[in-house]
């Protein structure tokens, strides 16, 4: 697959290179970034097939920190479908509506331990682009929080807005500031979402479901940066943690009522991929 990180990775490796030409980078084959950079870095396609679970693909998904997971015709090769982590949840959330809401969802995130608190990967409105692609590549993060120099959460510079630099074909320019490429956008791109720390779990599954985002800004009443919850971050909690309580691990306290919801939601993670997708298609005509 070819992504917004390979693209991150180009204007990464590239911008600051004496012998490269920036706008070089438009006439540059596939099979060239293929050659050139990936050899050091070559991972094998991952992929499912539809008749895989839906624990199998959620699984899939956060053991490889990958954001899109392609389904496969076993027989053809041919692709049938793109799973992504936004797909999941929203699926889990409308099928959700026919099980017994568990009580956990009552509780905040922070009281669940869902989200990063620590070290948040950020950036502030004075820094530049280039800055923020560095990050990318080395926290290996999807989005940066802005913050100004009161430390209050101004913006979110994700990845999606580094195409946004093909498509003006301004990213022979990736000094200016992170602010500064946030007035100029004009596409119409995942703005700064926020949640707080009195917020249930609930509450926040639904803003993101219903804004389709990937993530919220955690902020307390002065918009101070306090962490973020990603889709990843939620479906963990829902799918994985309770698998694991299951199998007998050891975890903490807090996560054992997961492994209750489980039993509910065991008529929901058999789900076979392409069964799931069709019932989303069709809900959501």
């Amino acid at each position: 697959m070819l992504t917004i990180t390979d693209f991150i990775n180009i204007l990464h490796r590239y911008y600051k290179a004496p012998l490269v030409q920036i706008y070089e980078l438009e006439e540059h084959k596939i099979e060239t970034w293929r050659e050139v950079y990936l050899q050091s870095s070559f991972m094998p396609l991952i992929y499912i097939a539809p008749g895989d679970s839906l624990f199998h693909a959620v699984y899939s998904l956060i053991k490889n920190k990958i954001h899109r997971l392609p389904v496969m015709e076993p027989v053809s090769g041919n692709i049938l479908h793109i799973l992504t982590h936004k797909r999941l949840l929203k699926f889990l959330h409308i099928f959700g509506e026919t099980i017994p809401r568990p009580r956990f969802l009552q509780r905040t995130v922070q009281e669940l331990g869902i989200g990063t608190f620590r070290d948040v990967a950020m950036i502030h409105d004075t820094s530049t682009v280039y800055s923020a692609l560095e990050i990318f590549v080395e926290r290996r993060v999807s989005a940066l929080p802005v913050v100004n120099e009161a430390g209050q959460v101004v913006g979110l510079y994700s990845r999606f807005d580094v195409i946004h630099l093909a498509a003006q074909k301004v990213y022979n320019n990736l000094d200016i500031t992170v602010g500064e490429a946030l007035r100029q956008r004009s596409l119409c791109l995942e703005g700064v979402l926020m949640c707080y720390p009195h917020e249930t779990l609930e509450a926040v599954i639904d803003r993101i479901v219903r804004e389709q985002v990937h993530r919220l800004v955690l902020v307390d009443e002065e918009r101070r940066l306090l962490g973020i919850v990603s889709l990843s971050d939620i479906l963990q909690a829902l799918v994985l943690t309770p698998a694991v309580s299951r199998a007998g691990c050891s975890l903490p306290l807090i996560l054992l009522p997961f492994s209750l919801w489980q039993k509910q939601n065991n008529r929901i993670l058999p789900w076979i991929v392409d069964d799931a997708y069709k019932f989303c298609k069709v809900v959501q005509n």
